[in-house]
C-alpha cells in the first residue's frame, strides 16, 4: 500500500521546537529562503505525483538498506532490531508507516536483496539534491551506532553506500562524529573537562574551528542550517515520516551555535 507523504507534519515539528532561543531562530530560519543555495529547480518535482514517487523510494530505500547493514554480519542482533525500532520511533512513524518499514527492513535482510540495485533507485530518488542523499546515510549511521557500534563489515557497507550516493569519506567521518556526539556518547569525558569537550564538539557540529573569525562562525551556522532545513528537505522530497530527523538535527545545530555564541559575545 503506498503511503501518501503531503500533509502536515512539518508544521507541526516545527512548531515543537518553539521557544527560547530554538524558537527564535527557527522563526529566523522560516524567513530565511535558502539565501546560499536556492530553491530546488529539479524538473522532477513539479508535480505531487512525481514528489511522493520520491518520498516513497526513499522511505523503502531507508529500511531496505538498514536491513541489510544489520544482517552484514550474517546474522542480526535483538540490539540491531532494538536500533531500527528507535529509529522508527525517533521519527514518529505511525502505525501503518511503522508496519511498512518492518517488511522493508525483512525484505532487506533476504540473502537475494540487491543492493547495488536499491541503491541506484535511491540515488534517481536523491538525483541532483546531496543533502537528500546526506539524510539517507545519517539514517543508516544513526542505526548502525546504535545496532552495532559500526563494527565488523558495516563500515565497508556504508561506505558502499556513501560511494553510490556520492557523500564523501570525510563527510562520513563527520556525520559519525556528530552523531555521536548527538547520542550522547562523551558525556561523561564532558563532566570531566568541565565544558571543553563539549565546546569543541559545538564547532565539530558546524563544521567549523575555534580559531575560525566571529563571521565565519555565523557562516558556518546559517549553512548548516540551510543544509537541514526541513522545509527545503521536504520541497526536494524527503518523505514527510523523515521531517522529524531533520528537525532534530537543526536543533542540535541551534543548540551547538547557541553555545559558541554565548562563549564568543557575538
Amino acid at each position: 500500500m503506498m503511503i501518501k507523504w503531503t500533509g502536515k507534519l512539518v508544521g507541526g515539528a516545527l512548531g515543537m521546537l518553539a521557544g527560547g532561543p530554538v524558537g527564535a531562530a527557527i522563526g529566523l530560519l522560516l524567513g530565511h529562503q535558502f539565501d546560499e543555495q536556492g530553491a530546488p529547480a529539479d524538473p522532477r518535482l513539479q508535480s505531487g505525483e512525481t514528489l511522493a514517487a520520491i518520498g516513497e523510494s526513499f522511505f523503502r530505500g531507508t529500511f531496505r538498506v538498514m536491513g541489510h547493514l544489520a544482517k552484514a554480519d550474517g546474522r542480526v542482533s535483538e540490539r540491531e532490531i532494538a536500533a531500527a525500532r528507535s529509529v522508527m520511533s525517533d521519527l514518529r512513524l505511525n502505525p501503518q508507516q511503522v508496519r511498512l518499514a518492518v517488511e522493508q527492513f525483512t525484505a532487506g535482510k533476504q540473502a537475494e536483496f540487491n543492493l547495488a540495485a536499491e541503491l541506484a533507485i535511491v540515488a534517481r530518488a536523491c538525483e541532483g539534491h546531496p543533502e537528500l542523499a546526506r539524510v539517507f546515510v545519517e539514517l543508516q549511521v544513526r542505526a548502525a551506532l546504535a545496532g552495532n557500534n559500526i563494527e565488523g563489515p558495516v563500515r565497508e557497507l556504508l561506505r558502499r553506500v556513501c560511494a553510490r550516493l556520492g557523500v564523501s569519506v570525510l563527510e562520513l567521518a563527520h556525520i559519525e562524529s556528530v552523531l555521536r556526539i548527538r547520542g550522547g556518547a562523551f558525556r561523561q569525558e564532558q563532566a570531566r573537562h568541565d565544558g571543553a569537550v563539549q565546546i569543541e564538539q559545538a564547532y565539530r557540529v558546524l563544521e567549523t574551528s575555534p580559531a575560525a573569525p566571529n563571521e565565519e562562525v555565523v557562516k558556518a551556522y546559517r549553512r548548516q542550517l540551510s543544509r537541514h532545513h526541513p522545509d527545503k528537505l521536504k520541497a526536494n522530497g524527503l518523505p514527510e515520516s523523515m521531517i522529524e530527523h531533520a528537525k532534530q538535527r537543526t536543533q542540535q545545530i541551534i543548540e551547538a551555535y547557541e553555545l559558541i555564541r554565548g562563549r564568543r559575545g557575538i
